[in-house]
């Protein structure tokens, strides 16, 4: 978990009134993460902690951070009618965590508790961040719960996959402060953020913060192999957690994502939210075949995988030997086998640039580079960019330790003309949602089905 103090700042509307609930959780303990980066982007926060949260965190470390004294029980301060002054106070609720008893007790519309009073009297947006067994979350009564609160109007973030209590590993993980910040802020638009919910909104309405709500985005995802015989292959470093977060981040937005995966670790995969479809590759051919067929209606195209682009021209049907070589060119034992012949995969970008499988798609690209005698991987990045003309081009610097994998990264975006657009860094889930949110204010602005005019021009014109 990446403490606050490490953590870039997370974008949103400033001065928002939050009140952060605290359920009963072993994950309790990274409540204050939590706290700590809303008041350092410059919110007031109000803690409300059951009385289960407190058997695991206590009340004087949650007032520390959040700088209020921690309100528990409807009878407190009975005169103070407390439920309804704090619901009429906060203009976000955010609930971190948020145990498999509370969801239930929520779904039912209980009031026997602070927090759950709070929660039927706000207007404010509402957003619950699970942590919970992995068979409790995956329960048909929890998933019942999760379902019906949904469908109230209440966020209801999936939770991520890892370490939970004990030695146990899986789905049920409370999502990283970050992201929990992130998708609670976004439910608040400029216009609407102080002003609380609005009556009538839930299932039935637009809700807060869900911009590309309508909106069927395609990523890719993952490294491709390129086989060499029935054991081994061509291959490269990407771990595919960069495609994932952006799959999650535009969920988070109200987004239907398609998720081209080829070769992510399984674990990524389980902690992607609902609304992901996945569809599994392996090759470079088989990449560009699905990438095209489930773009046939998407609105954007996002090219995060990392392709090969070259392929053996012929694939050995059974394991190369270590001396197979030798028959060819006589030696000692190990001499080297025989050269593999490549051929050039297609370039699917290029492709989808060249011949977009919808007209209007919004087409971004990532260029993993590194610098070289020839130039810097900016230079590098902004040739590729007017090279394939892809309307965003994100420019990154990859090696060892940097780029893949569970590391920090940077990204530049380009235009298709190699001009820069905008900058994101911080943890893969901090620049998937600079990205994502670039995405859908140019689809906001466009107010039409032809985005690549606020970009320079449609995409024949390229």
């Amino acid at each position: 978990m990446t403490s606050s103090s490490e953590a870039a700042p997370v974008p949103g509307p400033a001065g928002v009134r939050v009140v952060v609930g605290v359920s009963g959780s072993i994950a309790a303990y990274k409540a204050p993460f939590v706290i700590r980066l809303l008041r350092e982007a410059g919110h007031e926060v109000k803690v409300v902690a059951t009385q289960a949260a407190l058997r695991f965190i206590g009340a004087p470390a949650l007032a520390a951070v959040s700088g209020r004294p921690v309100s528990t029980g409807v009878f407190d301060d009975p005169a103070a009618v407390e439920h309804v002054a704090v619901a009429e106070w906060a203009e976000l609720v955010l609930i971190a965590p948020a145990s498999a008893d509370l969801l239930a007790r929520l779904r039912a519309g209980r009031a026997d508790d602070l927090l759950t009073a709070t929660v039927l009297a706000t207007q404010a947006p509402v957003l619950l961040a699970p942590a919970m067994h992995t068979q409790m979350w995956l329960n048909p009564a929890t998933r019942d719960n999760v379902e019906v609160l949904r469908s109230r109007g209440l966020e209801v973030l999936d939770p991520d996959a890892g370490r939970l209590t004990g030695a146990d590993t899986g789905l049920g993980r409370l999502p990283e402060p970050e992201r929990i910040v992130a998708a609670a802020l976004a439910l608040l638009t400029p216009s609407r953020a102080g002003t609380g919910r609005q009556a009538g909104e839930g299932a039935g309405g637009a809700a807060p913060g869900r911009a590309l709500r309508g909106r069927h985005l395609v990523i890719s995802a993952g490294g491709t192999r390129e086989p060499i015989d029935p054991v081994r292959f061509l291959g490269n470093r990407s771990s595919g957690r960069q495609g994932c977060a952006l799959a999650a981040a535009a969920v988070d937005l109200g987004a239907r994502v398609t998720l081209v995966q080829a070769h992510v670790d399984h674990a990524l995969l389980s902690a992607l939210p609902a609304g992901v479809e996945t569809q599994a590759v392996s090759t470079a051919l088989e990449m560009e075949a699905a990438v095209r067929r489930a773009s046939a209606q998407a609105d954007v195209v996002i090219m995060a995988a990392a392709v090969a682009d070259y392929r053996p021209a012929h694939v050995a049907q059974a394991k190369i030997k270590k001396r197979a070589g030798a028959q060819a060119h006589p030696g000692p034992a190990g001499a080297a086998p025989a050269p593999i012949e490549l051929v050039e995969n297609p370039d699917i970008l290029a492709g989808l640039v060249a011949r977009p499988p919808r007209p209007g798609q919004l087409i971004m690209g990532f260029a993993a580079e590194t610098g070289d005698e020839q130039g810097g991987v900016l230079d590098h990045g902004a040739a590729k960019a007017r090279r394939k003309g892809a309307d965003l081009l994100a420019v990154n610097a990859v090696g060892e330790g940097v780029g893949f994998g569970d590391v920090p990264n940077s990204v530049v975006v380009l235009d298709r003309h190699g001009q820069e657009v905008t900058r994101a860094q911080g943890s893969k889930e901090q620049v998937a949602r600079a990205l994502i949110g670039l995405l859908a204010r140019l689809l906001e602005t466009a107010h039409g089905p032809d985005p690549q005019a606020l970009l320079g021009g449609p995409a024949q014109d390229r």
